[in-house]
């Protein structure tokens, strides 16, 4: 039988081939700069063409949910077809560090971002926060006379049957992080027997984290479980969502950047990272409504949606995410979705 690791690798080796299509030729040409991200085509356009404008290099990249990223990057290891990982969560990097697929590198100044949002050996470096919330429909909820839910449990309710979408863990970072919030909130063991009762209420799981925030807002389904990011995208396009949290607490994701080791264009990889490493990149996010949480101290948080203070935020091994990731996608796997 063909194990889950080797239908991957086959799979990346398909999509190495398609990622070799795209940034050939040209792409490979002095001044331009090859990148991964998992971030949005809005977001990450306004900050690879701040960075054009910047210093004048052209960017070409690729968006995929984070797994499949990683998958490439295995799959693409010994003929590299992008020079930096953006946006990324950490614990990706993590793993991806156990595969050599990455090169250590510091960026300047980055000495003045929190030690908990950089890897100590200088594999990753952290550029934003994202918290795991709930987004519920706002016509859902009236229709059933529910509050928005404030516990994991509530999503068991009944009246969720069929009704919820998130993403899948094998694909999705976003999963993942949900994985490691129910962990830190009840225990692996309760964790997996909770998500087991869960998937009776889940009416899909979605290639990508952000998936199933659109069927949600249009009323297709009931909620689901996200990144703070793809909710308030949804919220500030004038959806009728609300946004709540589990006081049990939940994960944070710490959203990355990193070299990708024996990358074609080293040094404009390493000219980005210093460039991205700067308060000014992450001034980006408030003026171009990217919903993220500032890593860099010097950028003040005013949109009070980002406001974590009365939200229970459960601090995350990101070493130990790393090591867990595929063990405990795994086993969502066999034990919950099968």
């Amino acid at each position: 039988m063909i194990s889950k690791q080797q239908m991957l690798r086959a799979l990346a080796g398909l999509l190495a081939a398609a990622a070799f299509m795209f940034f050939s030729g040209e792409s490979f040409a002095s001044g331009t700069l090859n990148v991964y991200t998992i971030w949005s085509e809005r977001y990450a356009t306004a900050v690879f063409d701040a960075f054009t404008r910047d210093t004048g290099v052209k960017v070409n990249f690729l968006r995929f949910p984070s797994g499949e990223v990683l998958a490439r990057l295995v799959a693409e290891k010994k003929n590299p077809q992008v020079d930096v990982f953006f946006g990324g969560i950490a614990d990706a990097f993590e793993a991806g560090k156990k595969e050599g697929l990455f090169e250590p590198y510091v960026p300047k100044g980055a000495e003045a971002i929190p030690q908990r949002f950089r890897d100590p050996d200088g594999y990753w470096t952290g550029v934003a926060v994202n918290p795991i919330c709930f987004m519920t429909g706002g016509e859902f909820l009236r229709k059933h006379g529910l509050p928005a839910p404030r516990s994991w449990q509530d999503l068991l309710a009944p009246a969720y049957r069929d009704g919820l979408v998130m993403a899948d863990a094998r694909t999705s970072g976003t999963a993942v992080s949900r994985l490691f919030s129910l962990v830190l909130a009840m225990g692996e063991d309760k964790a997996f027997a909770y998500q087991k009762k869960l998937d009776g209420n889940v009416q899909q799981y979605t290639k990508s984290g952000a998936g199933g925030a659109l069927p949600i807002a249009r009323g297709q389904a009931a909620g689901g479980i996200f990144f703070l990011v793809d909710a308030l995208e949804m919220q500030q396009t004038g959806y009728d969502i609300v946004i709540s949290y589990p006081a049990e607490g939940v994960a944070y994701g710490v959203e990355a950047m990193g070299l990708v080791r024996n990358g074609k264009n080293p040094e404009l990889g390493r000219r980005f990272l210093d460039w991205a490493a700067t308060p000014a990149m992450q001034r980006l996010y408030e003026e171009n409504r990217i919903n993220l949480i500032p890593t860099h101290p010097d950028v003040p948080l005013r949109n009070p949606a980002l406001d974590m203070s009365e939200v229970r935020l459960l601090d995350l091994d990101i070493q130990w995410s790393g090591e867990n990731r595929m063990r405990l996608v795994e086993r969502w796997v066999n034990e919950v979705v099968k």
